[in-house]
Parts: C-alpha cells; sequence; structure tokens
C-alpha cells in the first residue's frame, strides 16, 4: 500500500495571533481499491423437482421424513402394486399365447410351401396361410407393446426422487387415492450450490460491462452475499449468467451467479442444516477479482452543500481553494474520487472549520485522530 504522505509542520501547533490558521493535510495517491457495487437480489434454487404421480392408485405410504435432504433415487412413495402386477400378467399371458399361434403359423406357412410343389399344393393356401402369420406377427408386436406399457405403470407405483435435494412437506397422506390429477405430492429443492439472482439497472450493466469486460468478464467478478441478519456470509460466489431482455417495468436486466451452499458444521443433529434458503432475500456484493489502483482520501476530508460534494485544495502558496469532487464507492474510512482531483494534490483534513477560501493556512501534519484515519484509508 502507498502511504499518503504528509508535510512536516503538526497542525496541532496554536499559530500566534493573526497568523494563518494551523490544519492538518495530506497528499492525495493512488492505492490499491477493490471496487464494489451492492445490489438486491434473492437466493434461487439451481434444481427444483415437484413430486407428482404417474397413475391412479392409492397411497401406501411415504418413505421420507419432511424436510429432510434425500439422494437421488432415494424411495418417496409407495402405491398400491397388486392390480399393477395383475395386468403384467395378463399381458404376458396375451404375448404368449399369440407367440403360439404365431409359431403354428409358421408351421402352415412352411407346409403350404412344400405342398405347392406337388400336385395337391395350391397357392391361394399359400397365400391364406402367409396372410395369418403376418396377421399374428402384428398382434404379438401389440401384446409385447400393452405388457410394455403394463411394466411401466408398474414402474410407477414406486416415486424416487430425481435428484439430490431438500425435500418439503407431502400434500397426500396413506389412503388417499392419487392421480396425474392430484398436482404436487412434495417438492425437492436441490440445495448445493445455489443460485443468486438480482436485477441490475442497464446503466449499471453498460458501467460493468465496460470495467471488466477488458479484464475477463465473468473471471474478473466475484459474488459475496449479506445475509438478512447482517452477516456477510462466507463462501464467494461466481457470476455465471446475464439475461438477454430488459425489463419493460423496471428497466432492469437480470444477473445470476452460483454460490456454495455446504452444510454447517452440526453436534448432536440428525438433519443437515444449510445457511442458504431458496427463495431468501439477500444484499449481494459484486467485487473485482482484483484491486485496481485508484485515487482515493479519507471520508473526513469531503464536504457537502448544495452544489455537490467538495474537498479544500492547498496551493504552493498555501492558500485554500474548493474543489468540486465526484466521488465512486465508498469503503469507509475512506472514499474513491473519480474526477476532480489529481495524484499529488494537497487537501485538508484536519482543522476545515478553520478554512476559508482564499485564505493563507500553516499546513502540517494531520492531528493523531485524523492522522489515524488517513493511515487506515490506505491500508
Amino acid at each position: 500500500m502507498v502511504a499518503l504522505a504528509v508535510v512536516a509542520t503538526p497542525a496541532a501547533a496554536q499559530a500566534p495571533s493573526g497568523a494563518p490558521p494551523a490544519v492538518g493535510v495530506i497528499k492525495v495517491s493512488k492505492h490499491p481499491v477493490t471496487q464494489t457495487e451492492r445490489f438486491i437480489g434473492r437466493i434461487q434454487a439451481t434444481a427444483r423437482v415437484d413430486i407428482v404421480a404417474r397413475v391412479t392408485a392409492y397411497l401406501q405410504s411415504y418413505d421420507f421424513k419432511e424436510g429432510d435432504e434425500v439422494r437421488k433415487g432415494q424411495l418417496l412413495y409407495r402405491l398400491e402394486q397388486p392390480p399393477f402386477q395383475a395386468a403384467v400378467e395378463a399381458n404376458q399371458g396375451s404375448v404368449q399365447q399369440f407367440q403360439a399361434q404365431l409359431a403354428n403359423a409358421n408351421v402352415t406357412l412352411q407346409r403350404a410351401n412344400t405342398l405347392l410343389n406337388t400336385p395337391a399344393g395350391q397357392q391361394s393356401t399359400v397365400d391364406a396361410a402367409k396372410a395369418g402369420q403376418g396377421n399374428l406377427q402384428g398382434q404379438v408386436l401389440t401384446a409385447q407393446a400393452q405388457l410394455k406399457t403394463a411394466q411401466i405403470n408398474l414402474g410407477y407405483t414406486t416415486i424416487e426422487s430425481p435428484i439430490d435435494g431438500k425435500i418439503g412437506r407431502t400434500n397426500v397422506t396413506a389412503g388417499n387415492v392419487v392421480s396425474p390429477s392430484s398436482g404436487t405430492l412434495a417438492t425437492v429443492v436441490g440445495q448445493d450450490p445455489m443460485y443468486v439472482v438480482f436485477p441490475v439497472s442497464v446503466r449499471s450493466v453498460l458501467e460493468l460491462r465496460e470495467r471488466y469486460v477488458p479484464l475477463g468478464g465473468f473471471d474478473a467478478v466475484k459474488i459475496r452475499i449479506v445475509l438478512p441478519d447482517g452477516r456477510t456470509y462466507g463462501q464467494p460466489g461466481k457470476l455465471n449468467f446475464i439475461d438477454n431482455t430488459v425489463s419493460s417495468n423496471t428497466d432492469t436486466i437480470a444477473l445470476r451467479g452460483t454460490i456454495p451452499n455446504p452444510p454447517l458444521p452440526q453436534k448432536g443433529v440428525d438433519s443437515v442444516v444449510r445457511e442458504l434458503y431458496d427463495g431468501e432475500f439477500v444484499s449481494v456484493l459484486l467485487e473485482g477479482a482484483q484491486p485496481v489502483d485508484l485515487l482515493a482520501i479519507p471520508q473526513a476530508a469531503v464536504l457537502t452543500d448544495q452544489q455537490g460534494s467538495y474537498v479544500y485544495v492547498v496551493g504552493d502558496d498555501n492558500k485554500v481553494a474548493r474543489q468540486t469532487v465526484q466521488l465512486g464507492q465508498s469503503q469507509p474510512p475512506e472514499v474513491s474520487v473519480l474526477s476532480g482531483l489529481k495524484e499529488g494534490q494537497t487537501i485538508v483534513v484536519d482543522g476545515l472549520q478553520r478554512v476559508r477560501i482564499g485564505q493563507a493556512v500553516n499546513p502540517g501534519p494531520p492531528a493523531p485522530s485524523a492522522a489515524d484515519a488517513a493511515e487506515k484509508a490506505v491500508k
């Protein structure tokens, strides 16, 4: 870090009556600043599945604890199976029946073709045998398809989780008839990682693009979130998506990042606890991955009136001038300066109440409290 230069005369020294007032000053310099933008967003699950019944049957049981995390392929619901097992067996019988008839039709056709070369053979007999064989081949295929459908429906009587995630409460209990029209039985929400989605004004998106695209685009920024209780979440995230449409109602574009959501350490607790929840309201900090060198000054040096923000600049003749500044992001106790100051200029940070525009001053190092603030501003 670059320390702010100070001149040598102590500001705390008492000036004789009529002498220029003593003020504490520093020289403006550049130092690394992590650029940060703050937005409002919500946590969103990367995967969310509504569990529904695929067949109509009685619900025998649900085999999970509401609110627990489940694994992909874990059994969730059992439906009544005997009617579906009976349908499978009935279709298996139909397949075997038509296969036996087809085998007989094949023998009949072979016999008719053999007799065709003898005085007893007739072409019409061969044609009829071929027709019978083709008809039975079709019936076998139909019976096999019906058997496959019955087997699929039997499989639907056990409902498994299609993803890893946390399951909510069940909307249907054992003993009820469920069907595809019954709606959602339960919902499974993916837990790790999570999305964080936040709207950004078009103007801000353009500014972010100009700032970060030359530095690597998505890789040049990282995401941190501030939880509803004010804590900064310990896991950083990555920006991975910018929507392709501007909202006509708010003139914003949705940005999205992924952020880890690992289990929290727990003792004596069976269920898995994580920090982030689907739908949670958070603040989003979009940070530059690498600090950049910017002009920065202590916030104590900045004054504000109806004309805007300004500082007192001390010239080579030790006279004070007002200098309007455009400020960037604030990271107490410092604030970055976008325009209005140049590196190396001297500004007043201590004794501002004694300063008059155009008046000569006796510049020196800031008082200890102001010096500490200035020192913190560059660390």
